[in-house]
């Protein structure tokens, strides 16, 4: 029996919600496959435990986490605490201290549901974001001097190496080869950012040289924005640097019907470390505690966890099942149009990986 290491940080908001109907599929999906299980250990961490301690986590907490083959992260964020501190004290130090360089995020439109952009259909947005995950603009660098002043001056630097954007940059030429259209699209400002993004678009050439067979474009990210809601049927795979990619995966989300359905991969992509797996949609404070917070994105998530440590089959099992159930469309949260609880849904799916029916 395989056995798969698990650490679970429910967090804040809906993502106790969320990550307890996003298990409930995992462990479908190990019981029908027969053939591993998942070992969780699930860690208080986050904004409750920031107000009650003073931290978002022990100072031990990245030794703690490198035991384990993956984690599981519901959401982080809660008024309250600043965002600044919920994201610098847990998300980014796990992203940074595990290399988890790679944030792949999946926008497709699952069928069964609308997307906002008329006349689009599943077959029109299906695409991947790859988001540098580890350096660019926020990798931390800057301060501020003369506070309280007339004078006050803050400065945020973005930091681009050569070793994290061909990675980067890498990582999507090989993903894009193994998809129907092979096309990698790079979201760039080398107009106005005459430094960083032009370094970043001369490396994106050098790198095209060694991919033949990848077709290859750039666009402005604003232009690239626009693109995304006129034409997301030419988009194959979107590759971009931390803060233009994490703008555009939201709109991405957007698109494919909710924010609650999108799902996100942190990944080290030579395994030495944990990747991390959540859904993108936040801890949504004011609907946290009624029960209707769509799981659909921390589902995913986790079956993304499932093909990254090794059950591919099993991730395939919990992806036909969650489009079964929005294809029924009967057991679907209110923000995707339906009456379902966040329960009814996470069942649904599970009950689907279970018995194999539609």
């Amino acid at each position: 029996m395989r056995v798969h290491r698990v650490a679970v940080i429910p967090g804040d908001g809906i993502g106790a919600e969320v990550i307890a109907e996003g298990r409930r599929v995992l462990d479908a999906a190990a019981h029908a496959d027969g053939g591993f299980q998942l070992e969780y250990q699930e860690f208080p961490w986050g904004c409750r435990h920031y107000l009650e301690r003073g931290r978002m986590a022990p100072a031990d907490f990245l030794t703690t986490l490198r035991d384990f083959e993956a984690i599981y992260l519901g959401a982080v964020g809660y008024p309250g605490v600043p965002d600044h501190v919920s994201l610098w004290e847990l998300l980014l130090p796990i992203r940074q201290a595990f290399n988890q360089y790679v944030n792949l995020r999946p926008v497709r439109l699952l069928d069964g549901l609308q997307s906002p952009l008329a006349g689009r259909g599943p077959q029109d947005i299906d695409f991947v974001c790859v988001r540098e995950n580890t350096e660019g603009e926020y990798s931390g660098v800057g301060g501020r001097a003369q506070a309280g002043t007339p004078m006050e001056v803050a400065i945020q630097s973005g930091v681009f190496t050569r070793l994290g954007v061909e990675r980067i940059i890498v990582y999507a030429f090989e993903l894009a080869r193994n998809r129907k259209r092979r096309k990698v699209t790079s979201a760039t400002k080398s107009n106005a950012l005459q430094h960083s993004m032009v370094f970043w678009d001369e490396i994106f050439s050098e790198v095209a040289k060694r991919y033949a067979d990848v077709q290859t474009e750039k666009w402005h990210v604003d232009a690239l924005a626009a693109r995304f809601v006129t034409h997301p049927q030419t988009l194959d795979v979107v590759v971009g640097s931390n803060l233009f990619a994490d703008i555009l995966t939201d709109l991405g989300a957007a698109i494919q019907g909710s924010l609650g359905t999108a799902a996100s991969a942190n990944l080290d992509p030579f395994k030495k470390a944990p990747s991390m797996f959540e859904p993108v949609h936040g801890s949504a404070p004011d609907i946290a505690g009624k029960g209707i917070a769509n799981p659909i994105g921390a589902i995913w998530a986790g079956a993304m966890m499932l093909d990254t440590v090794g059950e591919p089959q099993a991730a395939a099992r919990v992806m036909r099942a969650l489009e079964e159930t929005t294809r029924a469309g009967r057991q679907l949260t209110p923000d995707l149009g339906g009456n379902a609880t966040t329960m009814d849904t996470g069942k649904a799916v599970a009950d689907r990986v279970l018995t194999g029916k539609p």
